[in-house]
């Protein structure tokens, strides 16, 4: 069966379908499921859980089967989030084999958000070079910063780190961070957390625990409230992107929808690895044409390969830290977010060398 994705047509290989022809044979399974080999099976399982992994962290695009995964990657918007950055200017590489992803993501829905300027959500994601798991470290968007000058001339002096999107796109972006954490940045991933909703609902919804009740007041809902109670609970798509935008109802604001959005992140993960997800074509479709129009990738990243490396990941492989602060303050008539410096120069010291324990310790 052919789909068309965006301007791409791919095949859509379900699990039971016997091999094209002129399939080679190392391609081929075999006709009695009961006669493959348990080892091959579980390889192909590990390899498209991986995949969907990478379809949510990486901004993936890709159909799967138990047979192979065909890309549809030039069906994804791409961005150059390196355009006019200066090489010179650049941290090195200390870590040959690691991988650092910058991840920005914003809402499209935040009545705050009209403009289209604004990048709400920026995490550092590490993947360190056995590839055996994945740091994803937020930076809350206040943090007061350092911004390079654009090549517009935009920037070049202190400001809230997301001023950078504003004044330079992707790649100011690319140049805060780095200048901030000194890490250097491989790749960049852009997800607009809206499209949680449609991803949400793809996997009929996902289990969320609620640590403590609170009324949300900028809901999708027509009278723009929902009420979310205390305790474990399944949410639907509007419910998850409700739960994950939320920030004004907190005394803490950013940090606690940080919190809220990794664990619906970490929820996404975990149901799109599971078996009811992985047993029904129609939910894998569904889930991944919805991560695709969500998602935008810089044009050099290759998600087939980064989902051969990455086979083994598991969802309880992840971390997520909050980059080291000393809270909240006042700079002139803004409200920022103060970095803990020392701590955070640890912290990304070790992300910097792939140290994984230091980094674990570091973010504690």
């Amino acid at each position: 069966m052919r789909q068309h994705h965006g301007d791409v047509e791919t095949e859509t290989l379900f699990l039971d379908r016997p091999p094209a022809a002129g399939t080679s044979a190392d391609e081929q399974q075999p006709s009695d499921p009961a006669e493959s080999p348990p080892r091959r099976r579980r390889w192909r399982r590990t390899l498209l859980i991986t995949c969907l992994v990478l379809v949510v962290l990486a901004g993936g695009g890709m159909l799967a089967s138990g047979l192979y995964l065909r890309s549809v990657e030039s069906g994804i918007e791409r961005v150059d989030a390196f355009e006019g950055v200066p090489e010179e200017s650049r941290p090195q590489v200390v870590a040959k084999d690691a991988m650092n992803i910058m991840i920005l993501g914003s809402d499209s829905r935040d009545p705050e958000s009209s403009s289209g300027s604004r990048t709400d959500t920026i995490i550092l994601a590490h993947l360190p070079a056995d590839r055996s798991s994945a740091q994803l470290i937020s930076i809350p968007r206040d943090t007061w910063v350092s911004v390079p000058r654009s090549a517009q001339g935009r920037g070049g002096r202190d400001a809230k780190i997301n001023a950078a999107y504003a004044w330079g796109g992707v790649p100011l972006m690319v140049q805060t961070v780095e200048t901030f954490t000194k890490v250097r940045i491989d790749h960049v991933t852009m997800v607009d957390f809206a499209g949680f909703k449609e991803i949400v609902d793809a996997l009929d919804g996902i289990e969320i625990t609620v640590e403590k009740g609170f009324t949300s007041r900028h809901s999708l809902n027509p009278d723009g409230r929902r009420e979310f109670v205390a305790g474990k609970q399944t949410m639907d798509g509007s419910a998850a992107l409700d739960y994950a935008r939320e920030r004004y109802v907190f005394a803490d604001g950013d940090f606690t929808r940080i919190k809220h959005q990794q664990q619906v992140i970490k929820a996404i993960l975990d149901k799109a690895a599971s078996g009811g997800t992985l047993a029904s074509p129609s939910k894998l479709n569904s889930f991944v044409r919805a991560t695709a129009d969500a998602v935008a990738v810089d044009e050099s990243m290759s998600l087939l390969d980064l989902g051969m490396e990455l086979r083994h990941l598991r969802g309880g492989n992840l971390d997520f830290y909050t980059c080291p602060t000393k809270g909240t303050g006042r700079i002139g008539t803004e409200s920022v977010v103060l970095a803990d410096k020392a701590k955070a120069d640890k912290l990304f010291d070790a992300v910097r060398r792939d140290a994984v324990p230091e980094i674990k310790s570091a973010a504690k």
